[in-house]
């Protein structure tokens, strides 16, 4: 019976609200002082949120917190206290970050801008889809291919819905546009149902400044959702859990993590998938039933990353009620403290990043937000001390002009090319070859390069990107290649052959076990990312230096000019190269260095985790050789890391595929 009535109530919650949804026909106003006043709220609930949060981060995994409420500040309050002021953590930074960047260039900062910003003050403390989305950048891709599933095998992970509601904050009332841009931004880090927590968060906060009901703000964030994507579906069933058990929150939590926990496909079982703690997020919403004290510690015992709920949420409910509605005793939790957190944002986690005033980030915010909304067809008026803001609801975002770089085609002799230029935020803009001669055989209309190609070699070409008011141009160099002979080889060379599972299950791995291969079988089956496409030269227990070959043999000689090593997966503590060399077998046998090689990209220029990217291609040319057999060879980072098993493991490379060509 209680099962048939939860299924009811919610689909009659959901159907009352709707209206509510859909009417953006008028503007929405909102006094300047009010605006103030909420993103105040946002601030310093986040910070609030953050720093109660961290004392329990990943705490409670197999079971709930417990419920000796409030939890307090606990462990964070010594440092609050060492800091005499809130300090930063990867919840806040990247906003702060993005809040900077905003003041340079603007309110609709470029992928590039927030790149750059990234490769600049990002260099530690940084994990999962945001260390590999940093790799990526540093390797000179952009977004979105910085989170592609393809390139980022982090995608699904929480990253962008920790690190992104400020693209909400600054578009009060413009719902679409909030999620259209939370949804871009996200982008950055990850890719497919991955990003979906991060639209849900920045709908609902654009609506939180008009809207103080949370189960109607949680439908508004499901209403801008895809409504047969994944955390649609998981939103609906944590209301229909809360609706089972009003009175049992740890009854709805169980069931949860039962079926998004326990039962999650292997391959994006972690306790930081997004999808994960987004239910966790929606139940506390639930339970706490808007008050800002319960809410913060069923954020915190519901479980998992829950530093990152109880900061989102917490900033959401500072947007709702404002600054004046929060807790003094949570803001001002030391001695003496006349201010939030004493007026002070202290960066202990960026480089060069300004200690800020919290007072300052929250005016540098209002002024954000009065410059996009204003941008986007919205008004300001009235007297200093009594101004309006009035806001255009149907305000669109479109991505800014820019070209977005990644992958380039691999292209082979005779083989069909389908090759997409454009991404989804590039699209809806003109295309033009516009100088240089695309490979023979091969076409481009409008951003899609198509054909056979029948000649190898390179092509430069120019392409321009146009909105109809400006254009941009960009040079990109084509490499048409010949066969890849690594699929005709008789024999794979490699010092390692076998992953040692024991080792493997030792390690602190961040991947889905079905990322792994067995052997070194997979290295010329074509195979590039998913199910069983990397191979980790993981061999025993050993802090000693390796060095690690890969390579083929055949039975007649070869022609070799080029060789594309795929790099996989990496982890924190290991799985690239710290030199890279080519070296092929005389005809007695010996292994004879070659000499002149170049790498294209080049390796990266320092052997830190921060900078190494996962799933990338570098392609090694060097002068012409006639072999049976040849191999790169190099050097393999050991990794220093926290983990006390981890520690003891030796330097260890990650392949996906070597590739082969006249």
């Amino acid at each position: 019976m209680m099962r048939k009535f939860s299924i009811t109530w919610s689909l009659v919650f959901v159907i009352s609200i709707l209206p509510f949804i859909s009417d953006g026909n008028k503007p929405y106003k909102i006094q300047i002082s009010e605006l103030h006043d909420k993103i105040a709220g946002e601030w310093i609930g986040q910070l609030i949120g953050n720093m109660y949060g961290l004392p329990h981060e990943c705490k409670y995994i197999a079971e709930p917190g417990p419920e000796k409420w409030p939890y307090g500040y606990s462990k964070s309050l010594d440092k609050l206290q060492k800091c005499d002021g809130a300090f930063s953590d990867d919840d806040t930074d990247v906003e702060y970050m993005y809040l900077l960047e905003m003041q340079k260039f603007g309110p609709e900062p470029t992928y590039v801008q927030l790149c750059n910003a990234w490769m600049y003050h990002i260099r530690d403390r940084i994990w999962l889809a945001n260390r590999a989305a940093l790799g990526l950048m540093h390797f000179g891709y952009t977004p979105p291919f910085t989170g592609s599933k393809e390139l980022n095998p982090h995608w699904y992970q929480i990253d962008p819905q920790l690190i992104n509601e400020i693209w909400g904050v600054t578009a009060p009332g413009m719902g679409n546009y909030a999620a259209s841009k939370s949804d871009w931004a996200a982008r950055i880090t990850s890719d497919d149902w991955g990003v979906e927590p991060t639209i849900f968060y920045g709908a609902m906060y654009s609506a939180a400044y008009f809207e103080k009901d949370i189960r109607k703000l949680i439908e508004i964030g499901m209403k801008a959702l895809p409504s047969k994507g994944r955390f649609f579906g998981t939103a609906m069933e944590m209301i229909n859990l809360y609706a089972k058990y009003p009175k049992d929150w740890k009854a709805a939590r169980k069931e949860m993590a039962k079926k998004y926990y326990l039962n999650e496909p292997e391959m994006t079982k972690t306790i930081w998938n997004a999808n994960l703690n987004g239910a966790c997020a929606v139940l506390a919403m639930l339970y706490g039933e808007g008050n800002f004290q319960h809410t913060l510690d069923f954020a915190c015992a519901i479980g998992f990353d829950c530093d990152n709920q109880a900061a989102t949420i917490a900033g959401l409910l500072g947007v709702i009620n404002g600054f004046k509605s929060l807790p003094a005793n949570l803001y001002l939790p030391v001695k003496g403290w006349e201010k939030p957190f004493n007026d002070k944002y202290v960066n202990v986690t960026r480089y060069d990043m300004p200690d800020g005033k919290i007072s300052e980030m929250i005016d540098q915010t209002l002024k954000s937000t009065i410059d996009l909304v204003v941008l986007k067809g919205g008004k300001l008026s009235g007297n200093p001390g009594n101004q309006v803001l009035t806001i255009n609801s149907e305000a669109v975002f479109n991505p800014p002009l820019e070209f977005c770089i990644g992958p380039l085609p691999v292209m082979e002799t005779g083989k069909p090319v389908d090759y997409d230029f454009f991404t989804q935020a590039n699209k809806i803009y003109i295309w033009s070859l516009i100088s240089g001669n695309l490979p023979e055989g091969l076409t481009f209309s409008n951003g899609k390069l198509y054909g056979i190609p029948s000649v190898p070699g390179y092509s430069k070409i120019t392409l321009q990107l146009s909105n109809g008011k400006e254009q941009i141009t960009h040079n990109f160099n084509l490499l048409v290649r010949g066969e890849n002979i690594a699929m005709k080889a008789d024999t794979i060379l490699a010092n390692v052959r076998d992953l040692n599972l024991a080792v493997l299950d030792s390690c602190w791995i961040t991947f889905g076990k079905p990322m792994y291969a067995r052997n070194i079988k997979i290295l010329n089956d074509g195979k590039t990312n998913g199910v069983g496409s990397v191979f980790y030269s993981l061999a025993a227990k050993s802090n000693i230096p390796k060095v690690d070959y890969y390579g083929y043999g055949w039975k007649t000689r070869q022609k070799i000019s080029s060789i594309a090593l795929h790099t996989g997966c990496l982890e924190e503590f290991g799985g690239w190269f710290t030199s890279l060399n080519v070296q092929y077998q005389s005809e007695t046998g010996k292994w004879i260095p070659i000499e002149k090689i170049n790498i294209s990209p080049s390796l990266p220029e320092n052997d830190i985790v921060f900078f190494q990217p996962h799933f990338v291609e570098y392609m090694i040319s060097f002068p012409s050789v006639e072999t049976k057999a040849i191999r790169i060879i190099g050097d393999t980072k050991i990794q220093d890391h926290w983990h006390k098993y981890t520690k003891q493991v030796s330097g260890f490379s990650s392949v996906t595929e070597l590739c082969v060509y006249h």
